[in-house]
């Protein structure tokens, strides 16, 4: 049993030094994305149908839309959102821009129809019957933008070879104390993980926050339609994208998102339902994903090995590698979530997080409890 123990407690400790290396050097990937990736200058301004999936008037809603209709673009841009229920309260929201920005192409879709398991993809089909234009920019209810988002997205998309362009994004906790956990878990766990994947040339990530394609392109994955059934619709378009020999542009730019989570429970369904969606589609990368998890495994090892003096310097020199990550963000992308003493606290919530998406294949979304395939399929229950 001491050998086993001892074995445990090298194993975590050297899990977790090489994590604290790995923090290091997301720091540095992250600092050279942003301060070495020049944006392209846009070649020409192609007339933009925005196409925004709208579910309840969540906090800040209005200033996120509003966001999208302040754009420094010079090419026609149409703004279509969409419910699927008509008693939404987002509804309310949009006739009141609509009535106070008339000189806006702003369009509200309102059609109940379910065309598939995935809610979201259901509204997008019918937002996107109602677009006009030929360049398609779809994002999130929950997301807001600088006033030269059209602009980046636009160069980047003209790319040669290029199909989708999608953009990384930071939470905004508006809530309180669980609300700025979320944002700490996108902005220096998620972040930094999709930066050096994409720095490395190791993955080609598609996000929500921002899916820029022609209607050619989408036409030939299938259209929304074929994302209908899935959980990480955005993850399985760029696949689809990526599968016609194109690629995806991450231009150095990163885009707000709203983290409204009031309480424990709310962060715990959210963000086990995407580890549980990030397990079952990419087992790999997830389970390689450990060594992100730096300072609990350095605690795990102290403890295993009856907090020497030693593992206790590990514990502290990693804590130290994850917290110039932090500050590092913080700096170059301009937002910060969190004080530097939360971030022991966020880390040790993920990594039990971590563990509890081990496990099971069910996640609960918008209310709906569903079983999630291999293939990110949703089957409701």
């Amino acid at each position: 049993m001491a050998f086993i123990i001892a074995l445990a407690a090298w194993a975590a400790t050297f899990l977790g030094l090489m994590g604290g290396f790995y923090a290091l050097y997301a720091a540095y990937a992250v600092s050279r994305f942003f301060t070495s990736s020049s944006s392209r200058r846009r070649t020409s301004s192609p007339t933009i149908s925005i196409l925004k999936p709208l579910k309840n008037a969540e906090p800040g809603l209005r200033q996120a839309l509003e966001s999208f209709c302040r754009q420094d673009y010079d090419g026609p841009v149409q703004i279509v959102c969409g419910v699927l229920d008509r008693n939404d309260p987002a509804i309310e929201v949009v006739q009141t821009l609509q009535a106070e920005r008339p000189e806006l192409d702003l369009v509200l879709v309102i059609d109940d129809t379910a065309g598939g398991a995935n809610l979201k993809i259901s509204n997008l089909i019918h937002i996107a019957r109602a677009a006009r234009h030929d360049v398609l920019v779809v994002s999130d209810c929950d997301i807001s933008v600088p006033s030269d988002y059209l602009s980046r997205v636009v160069a980047a998309l003209e790319q040669p070879g290029i199909g989708v362009a999608t953009s990384l994004y930071v939470g905004q906790g508006r809530r309180g104390l669980w609300s700025q956990l979320s944002a700490m878990g996108i902005n220096y766990q998620f972040l930094p993980n999709v930066a050096v994947g994409y720095s490395l040339g190791l993955a080609e990530p598609c996000m929500g926050s921002t899916i820029a394609l022609t209607t050619q392109t989408l036409a030939r994955i299938g259209g929304f339609e074929s994302l209908r059934d899935h959980l990480a619709d955005d993850f399985q378009l760029g696949r689809a994208v990526c599968a016609l020999g194109e690629h995806i542009a991450l231009p150095p730019m990163v885009v707000g998102h709203g983290c409204d989570e009031k309480d424990a429970g709310e962060l715990i369904s959210h963000e086990l339902r995407w580890n549980r969606t990030i397990r079952l589609i990419d087992g790999a990368g997830y389970f390689g994903s450990i060594i992100t998890h730096a300072f609990p495994l350095a605690l795990i090892g102290a403890a295993l090995g009856g907090f020497s003096e030693v593992s206790l310097a590990l514990v502290v020199a990693i804590l130290i590698s994850r917290l110039i990550l932090k500050l590092r963000i913080d700096a170059v992308t301009g937002a910060k979530a969190g004080s530097l003493w939360l971030v022991p606290v966020r880390d040790v919530l993920s990594f039990a997080i971590f563990l509890a998406s081990l496990t099971g294949s069910t996640v609960t979304w918008r209310g709906i409890r569903y079983r999630v395939g291999s293939d990110g399929i949703l089957s409701p229950l």
